[in-house]
């Protein structure tokens, strides 16, 4: 399949800027994927096509405040630094801007002096390897100096840094948020408990990699990046037990779709487990155990249109998206939703 496949027209002023103040207020998009048919609700109406005995499945990652912006110790630079992965001997994998000025030996100073970064090693791909100098506890140093690494389409500076985490977040991690999952609230997720739907967690720490375009014209060469998962026995214990009495898996983003594929063996079962991934859905893709998925609406051209695709079909999202023009929905990480069922 081609790139272009998975193009659409879609207007600047339709890409939401800020989230809204009521998560739960979000207008959703339901899709049939046998039939293609589109109903227009509002997210919190979500309770209403979940069944009792069904199983969510949500991403606990939580968002670092991966973005630091400081100064070049001796000419007193402006550097920016944004965080990747953690090393196991402490240091960061980094993205530094501007790299031209971050040689290895230089040394960064961020909020007078609290926090320092020396630049160890640089890599093959440009990315820096960095040593932090800091007192205490480098989250909560983190916590302080750092800003949300917002994805690049989004211009508006965040008011409220936990606007852009899940309010079930808790594994600290991820250089960008789950979005499907900012439109839940507590009291929605006790509605749809109440409701007899089982709740189940798992963590896939979102990589930066995420917003990487796709450059190849033939969808099959791209090359996938990879992130870090972990599923829990207790969450497998739930899936497994849902799927055996018949019950759909409903995966909330695809940062969780991409997860339980990755974990599920050929009949749909799951178990305890973590590692990477670079799982790559598209068309063609065969579902081992996700049934039903609540997304938000994503950029033309991507690997996340693409996995949409793959589980009911380009045809029917590519028309599901049109609509979803025409009608004025809000596009991407604080946008809208869908549910395709």
């Amino acid at each position: 399949m081609k790139l272009t496949d998975f193009d659409f027209y879609l207007p600047k002023e339709l890409i939401a800027q800020h989230p809204l103040k009521q998560r739960d207020e979000a207008r959703l998009m339901v899709l049939d994927k046998k039939t293609g048919k589109v109903e227009h609700r509002i997210f919190k109406d979500i309770v209403d096509y979940l069944n009792p005995g069904d199983c969510l499945v949500l991403n606990d990652t939580r968002v670092l405040p991966a973005r630091l912006i400081g100064k070049k110790e001796g000419t007193g630079g402006k550097m920016e630094i944004l965080l990747l992965k953690r090393n196991e001997d402490d240091t960061w994998e980094t993205l530094v801007k501007p790299g031209k000025r971050a040689k290895v030996g230089d040394r960064f100073d961020f909020g007078n002096g609290e926090l320092k970064a020396e630049i160890a090693e640089i890599k093959k791909d440009g990315n820096r390897i960095v040593k932090f100098e800091y007192e205490g506890i480098f989250e909560e140093v983190l916590d302080k100096l750092g800003q949300m690494p917002l994805p690049p389409y989004i211009k508006e500076k965040l008011k409220d840094k936990e606007m852009y985490q899940t309010v079930y977040s808790r594994e600290k991690g991820s250089a960008a948020a789950p979005t499907a999952g900012l439109h839940f609230t507590k009291e929605l997720l006790r509605k749809i408990e109440n409701k007899g739907v089982k709740l189940a967690f798992l963590t896939l720490h979102v990589g930066i990699g995420t917003f990487r375009p796709v450059k190849v014209e033939n969808i099959e060469d791209h090359d996938m990046h990879s992130e870090y998962y972990s599923m829990s026995k207790k969450t497998a214990d739930i899936i497994n037990e849902a799927r055996e009495r018949g019950h759909d898996i409903i995966s909330v983003g695809t940062t969780s779709c991409r997860t339980l594929e990755t974990v599920a063996d050929e009949n749909g079962k799951v178990k305890e487990q973590s590692g990477w991934t670079d799982i790559y859905i598209y068309p063609g893709y065969r579902y081992k155990i996700v049934d039903k998925l609540i997304t938000n609406f994503h950029l033309p051209k991507s690997t996340l249109i693409m996995l949409v695709s793959a589980l009911c079909g380009r045809e029917k999202i590519l028309n599901a998206y049109h609509v979803a023009v025409e009608k004025g929905y809000r596009f991407f990480s604080f946008g809208d939703a869908m549910f395709i069922k």
